[in-house]
């Protein structure tokens, strides 16, 4: 009888998903969960074959779910040969730690801890019904896999388009498999965007709910530490920044366009005065931009005109920036706040002249650092301030890489309300810089690393009237980023401003 009694009991949990989970597993899913697992599971084991888009926000309890309804399905179709595939933008660390997840919450399964086998490394099996894990980057060789019930892709917006519709697409062509792509908002040209555009459409033609879009507000209605959390990182990087927006919010943006906007290049507005000598008391930091013909034909030959430096340009360009250690007491966020209060440019000046000038301007405003590109030419500058001025001197190289990370840094200090441009009339070069900024575009390309390609495109003039517009005032305040990783005295002794990447707080490992 007991037997009897448990083999009923079991049955009618696999006949509700939520049910199944939250007594096999002691987990009460939250609401926006439940809908997913709940429509998904429906979709498979009815053989309906829709094709659902899921976007929650970062550390929102995704990829659980998707453990979940993963052991959820292995063991109500153990009976069958059925198969899943679960394809991830890269195999390490996304696979790997999605196989981790799924072994985690199989052992603490009631149902599952004893009957769950792995096979050659990267296969899932209980009873006859197996799921298979791979890797969708560029290179890998995935083709002949089928998906008899589920085709998973995860971080959906951050696979290519072409290596879905050729290699992996098939994978259920055949077999009528329910497909789910899991993913945060990003661009709208990513695959995820793509498939999101074409499930609603399909909603609206025969009623049926595909689209599951949740945002940080309803998860921090269910979990109030959640809504915390992400008001700190708004204070820290600004609701408008694009991964605010994106990662939280679920905001596509554009993959493509101006950087700044009038709406941020009015938040980037202060209220104080320039000054040509520091006001004794004051921190000061200079960010100095190096640029030559030299380099400007190291740098050139980028046929899309986005060189890291605009080519003919021979300008180096410095910034003085008055630096507000206030911040660095706020609990959110934790940094320095920039009041940019002078400007200098030279054109074709010898660096061993620049030099010289350069060592009297950091003895005039007593400045604590100097953050100075360098990049080619501006290696051996960079060397000589070192050594004229130890402790105070932070070189920095550009590269795709590390441009892309120094862009998006820049964009959390103006999101944040972190950089503060001059009132008053401008002088010269704050109008030039002004413009800089209004024709400075970026371009953000596919994949796990969200690279972002930004500057003054090659060729761009002033259409007022027609002058060249470069670019090197502006790399030149965005090097405040730098300054963010740069100890600091403060009111504590032992302060120490660590560094900080955007992209890496919001891993998509959460």
């Amino acid at each position: 009888m007991q037997e009897k009694a448990l083999v009923k009991t079991v049955s009618g949990m696999l006949k509700d998903p939520v049910l199944f989970i939250e007594f096999c597993s002691r987990l009460e899913l939250r609401s926006y969960q439940v809908e997913v697992a709940r429509a998904a599971a429906e979709s498979v084991i009815s053989k309906r074959g829709l094709s659902f888009v899921v976007l929650f926000p970062r550390q929102s309890g995704k990829n659980e779910l998707q453990a979940q309804i993963e052991t959820y399905l292995l063991t109500y179709l153990q009976e069958f040969e059925a198969e899943i595939i679960k394809v991830s933008p890269t195999w390490r660390p996304q696979s790997i730690n999605a196989m981790r997840r799924l072994q985690r919450v199989l052992e603490r399964n009631t149902l599952t801890s004893r009957e769950w086998k792995k096979e050659s490394g990267y296969i899932f099996r209980v009873g006859h019904a197996r799921i298979f894990f791979l890797s969708g980057a560029p290179e890998a060789n995935i083709v002949g896999a089928t998906a008899s019930a589920l085709l998973e892709v995860d971080e959906a917006q951050d696979l290519e388009i072409e290596k879905y519709d050729k290699d992996i697409a098939p994978m259920a062509a055949s077999t009528n498999a329910t497909r789910i792509f899991w993913g945060t908002a990003w661009t709208s040209q990513t695959l995820l965007a793509r498939e999101l555009r074409a499930a609603r459409e399909a909603e609206r033609q025969d009623g049926q709910r595909r689209v599951f879009v949740v945002d940080a507000e309803r998860v921090a209605a269910e979990v109030p530490a959640y809504g915390k959390f992400v008001a700190a990182q708004v204070a820290r990087l600004g609701r408008s920044h694009p991964m605010i927006r994106t990662q939280f919010f679920s905001e596509e943006i554009n993959g493509e366009g101006g950087m700044f906007p009038a709406e941020r290049r009015q938040r980037m507005q202060g209220n104080h005065s320039v000054v040509d000598q520091p006001v004794p008391g004051r921190p000061y930091a200079l960010l100095l931009d190096v640029a030559g013909e030299d380099e400007a034909a190291e740098q050139g030959g980028d046929p899309a005109g986005w060189a890291l430096h605009s080519p003919g340009r021979d300008a180096t360009a410095l910034t003085v920036v008055e630096v507000d250690l206030g911040t660095l007491e706020d609990p959110q966020l934790r940094a320095p706040t920039y009041r940019c209060v002078h400007r200098r440019q030279w054109l074709g000046v010898r660096h061993t002249d620049l030099y010289a000038e350069l060592l009297a301007l950091a003895e005039t405003w007593q400045a604590r650092w100097l953050v100075v590109d360098a990049t080619g030419v501006g290696a051996g500058l960079a060397a000589f301030l070192r050594r004229a001025l130890p402790g105070r001197v932070a070189p920095f190289q550009f590269n795709a890489a590390s441009k892309s990370k120094l862009g998006w840094d820049f964009l959390s200090v103006v999101d944040s309300g972190r950089w503060k441009e001059p009132a008053g009339n401008p002088g010269m070069l704050d109008s030039l810089f002004q413009r800089q900024l209004q024709h400075c575009q970026y371009e953000i390309a596919t994949g796990p690393d969200k690279r972002m390609r930004w500057g003054v495109p090659d060729g761009t003039r002033d259409p007022a009237n027609g002058e060249p517009v470069h670019d090197d005032l502006l790399l030149s305040a965005a090097l405040s980023a730098v300054l963010d990783s740069q100890p600091w005295g403060g009111t504590s002794p032992a302060l120490v401003v660590v560094g900080r990447d955007p992209l890496k707080d919001l891993d998509s490992g959460f």
